[in-house]
C-alpha cells in the first residue's frame, strides 16, 4: 500500500514538474489548489479528532468561565487519559438536543457523591478543589453512586448550573474533550485549571 502511494505521489511530482517547464501559470494553479486541499484536510482533521472550539453558552461556569468565552477543546486526551476530578469537561448534551455543555467534572465512576446545603461529598469526605472559586447554593442532593461507565458533572456556579443533579451521571460516550484554554474575548485569555 504504501509503495502504491510513494508511486502516486512520486508521478505527481513529475506531472507538476514537467508543467511548471511547459506552462508556470498552470504549474501555479495546481500549486496553489494542492496547498489549500492539503490546509483543508488537515484542518478537518485536526478539528474532528485533535481540537475543537466551543463557546460558553449560559452562566453556569462563572465566574471560571463566562458567557460567550471561547474556548479551545483537547478532544484526543481522553483517549488516552481517563477524566479527573476538577477537569472541565465539553461533552454532547445529556439531553439529545445538538448543544455542547460544559461543566466541570466533580464524581468518577463507582463513587457515592452527595450534596449537603451546597457541600459536595465524596464517598462521605467533603471535596476540596484548590483553586477553584465555586459559588454554592443551599441545595441537598443524594446520595447517588455515579454508574461504572459515567461521571458526574456541576457547574461552578452551583445556583444556577443544569447539570448532573438533574439530568444523572454523564455516560463516557459523550465526551467531546477537556477544555483547555480560553482565547476570546482576548482579555480573559488564559490556560484552564
Amino acid at each position: 500500500m504504501f509503495s502504491a502511494l510513494k508511486d502516486r505521489y512520486k508521478s505527481w511530482e513529475a506531472y507538476k514538474n514537467n508543467l511548471k517547464q511547459t506552462n508556470a501559470v498552470m504549474y501555479r494553479i495546481v500549486d496553489t489548489v494542492e496547498v489549500v486541499t492539503v490546509a483543508l484536510v488537515m484542518a478537518l482533521i485536526i478539528r474532528h479528532f485533535v481540537l475543537q472550539t466551543s463557546v460558553i453558552p449560559s452562566p453556569s461556569m462563572v465566574p471560571t468561565l463566562m458567557v460567550k468565552d471561547r474556548l479551545f477543546v483537547n478532544k484526543f486526551i481522553y483517549r488516552f487519559t481517563p477524566v479527573h476530578r476538577g477537569d472541565i469537561v465539553v461533552f454532547d448534551s445529556p439531553l439529545d438536543d445538538g448543544k455542547d455543555y460544559v461543566k466541570r467534572c466533580i464524581g468518577l465512576p463507582g463513587e457515592t457523591l452527595e450534596v449537603k446545603t451546597g457541600e459536595v461529598y465524596i464517598n462521605g469526605k467533603l471535596l476540596v478543589l484548590p483553586g477553584v472559586n465555586v459559588q454554592t447554593d443551599k441545595s441537598d442532593f443524594g446520595p447517588y453512586t455515579i454508574p461504572s461507565d459515567s461521571y458526574f458533572m456541576m457547574g461552578d456556579n452551583r445556583g444556577n448550573s443544569y447539570d448532573s443533579r438533574y439530568w444523572g451521571a454523564l455516560n463516557e460516550r459523550k465526551l467531546l474533550g477537556k477544555a483547555i484554554f480560553t482565547f476570546w474575548p482576548l482579555y480573559r485569555m488564559r490556560p484552564l485549571h
